[in-house]
Parts: structure tokens; C-alpha cells; sequence
């Protein structure tokens, strides 16, 4: 019993130190690209992004968004207008 403890604390061990070996390089990657990446943007970048195309383009989206809705309300209005009713029979 005490061989198998043993045992398992060095392949524990053994696996730690390769984790640890496979991890680190990739971890200060990603601590360079999260500094650069992450931070927020400074007083003088917001209104550059407020006013990039952009936005332009969301607001366009937005608003073709809403027309295809109205119209899809409509069809459903009139589709009830067409049956008389929401229900579209009595069983």
C-alpha cells in the first residue's frame, strides 16, 4: 500500500511539472494579448467609435429589423381579419 502512495505521488507530481511546463508559455501569450485587448477605451477613442461606420450600420439593421416585424404583424393582423376571428375553427 505504502509503494502505491508512493507511486502515485511522484506520477502526480510528474504530471504537475508537465502541466505546468505546457501552461506556461501559453499563459504569459495570453497575459500580452489581455493587456493589449482587455483595457478600456480612453476618453478620446469613444468618439471615434461612436461615430465609425459601425454604428452606422446597427442603426440600419435596427431599423430594417423593425420594418420586416411591422410587416409580419401585418400579415398576422390581416390573416386574422381573413379568418373572422383567432381561432380558426370550433371543434
Amino acid at each position: 500500500m505504502a509503494q502505491f502512495v508512493r507511486n502515485l505521488a511522484q506520477k502526480a507530481l510528474t504530471l504537475v511539472n508537465a502541466a505546468v511546463t505546457y501552461l506556461k508559455p501559453r499563459s504569459a501569450t495570453f497575459g500580452h494579448y489581455a493587456r493589449v485587448e482587455l483595457v478600456l477605451p480612453t476618453p478620446a477613442e469613444i468618439p471615434t467609435a461612436i461615430s465609425s461606420y459601425s454604428l452606422k450600420k446597427i442603426v440600419k439593421t435596427l431599423l430594417n429589423d423593425l420594418v420586416a416585424t411591422e410587416v409580419w404583424m401585418w400579415f398576422y393582423v390581416g390573416d386574422i381579419i381573413g379568418k373572422c376571428g383567432i381561432i380558426v375553427c370550433n371543434v
